[in-house]
């Protein structure tokens, strides 16, 4: 039986992964979150009172209380999704963003170093350290290509720029402490538990509510989407058999402009609610301005975990989009719950006011 530590396992994919993870493995779970505002408890809602699951509210960058977590249950591996994660956010209040992505690894990072130099050998060469990061730390695509681990870093927004640098503090803690990590570059993901700030859940709760669809730009900005569930498994996966220093990249095969991902959105769900009075949901979208060095587009090449650890994704975007919409149109009261803080759904990271997410 393992113990991981989880990091920011409150959040969207985090707790996703937690859950996940309570299911389909006997590892114990040692939970470390804030609980800033896209941290949320209602999201373990499903695991309380699981005794393989043990919740801690703190930050990655409180030495004395990380040391004391991977101590005290003696963790054999961490998984860290603890991240400030919205690119409009970025835009509006970078310094969030150096802290946690950035500062605060690091100080995760040297409170595992110190953890693992103490392991008995045979827990030492077992120890594993997980960051997970996003795509776009490698930038723009053209019309054409799709990134590989091997492709250059060429970050666009403070949010990108803050995870890049985490990524280089993870490969360094590799090449010359030996710390043994794991580094998990995924595509966009959706699915259940996810803050709506972000496209996909925002679009469902504007067209629940008859408000206004905001499009950025064209619509025309491209992403790969992956459906949050396959991303953990995908994660599992490498934390089972990936090699200490590599790089995984994670993709869902599923490149969709963000005006088609809106438009399937108001197809299924005019579908799945037909007697809403605002259907159909495709009159309620509204072009707005662009957000400042919005990239144009993101597509990976998952061939590397594809080939070397098995991992393909169970769910087409089709199929993914429908169990989300099902999740969220089942769970309004969550949704509620969280948009009853200071986010309303108003647009972050422009000055004009009243418009979309990434």
């Amino acid at each position: 039986m393992r113990t991981l530590l989880v990091t920011g396992g409150a959040g969207f994919i985090g707790s996703n992964f937690v859950q996940l993870a309570l299911a389909e493995t006997d590892a114990v779970i040692v939970n470390l979150d804030k609980l800033t505002y896209a941290g949320n408890l209602d999201s373990l809602a499903s695991v309380a009172g699981n005794p393989r699951h043990v919740f801690v509210q703190g930050d990655i960058g409180d030495r004395a209380l990380v040391r004391r977590l991977l101590a005290d249950y003696r963790v054999d591996a961490i998984v860290n999704f603890a991240a400030e994660s919205h690119v409009d956010r970025s835009i509006d209040g970078p310094a969030a963003f150096v802290e946690t992505n950035v500062v605060g690894t690091f100080h995760l990072l040297d409170s595992a170093r110190d953890h693992w130099a103490h392991l008995a050998p045979d827990a030492r060469a077992a120890f594993r350290f997980l960051h997970v990061s996003t795509d776009e730390v490698y930038g723009s695509l053209g019309a054409t290509g799709r990134f590989t681990e091997t492709t250059p870093y060429a970050p666009n927004s403070p949010y990108s720029a803050s995870k890049a640098a985490s990524d280089h503090l993870i490969r360094a803690w590799h090449h010359t402490f030996g710390l043994p990590v794991l580094t998990t570059n995924c595509s966009n993901n959706y699915g259940p538990y996810q803050f709506p700030e972000k496209l996909i859940p925002l679009m469902i709760h504007k067209a629940r509510c008859g408000e206004a669809l905001p499009i950025y730009g064209d619509g025309g900005n491209i992403r790969d989407w992956l459906y949050v569930e396959d991303h953990c498994r995908a994660i599992l996966r490498v934390l089972e058999a990936g090699r200490p220093g590599e790089v995984y990249n994670i993709g869902g095969d599923s490149e969709r402009t963000n005006l088609e991902v809106v438009d399937t959105l108001c197809a299924l769900l005019d579908d799945a609610c037909p007697d809403s009075p605002h259907r159909p949901h495709a009159r309620l979208k509204q072009f707005v301005t662009d957000r400042p060095g919005h990239d144009r587009r993101y597509a990976i090449d998952a061939s590397k975990i594809r080939t070397e650890l098995g991992w393909r994704p169970r769910e087409t975007f089709e199929t993914g989009l429908r169990r989300t919409l099902a999740w969220y149109l089942d769970n309004t009261d969550w949704c509620d719950r969280v948009m009853s803080g200071r986010y309303r759904g108003e647009r972050l990271g422009a000055a004009a006011p009243s418009e979309s997410p990434r």
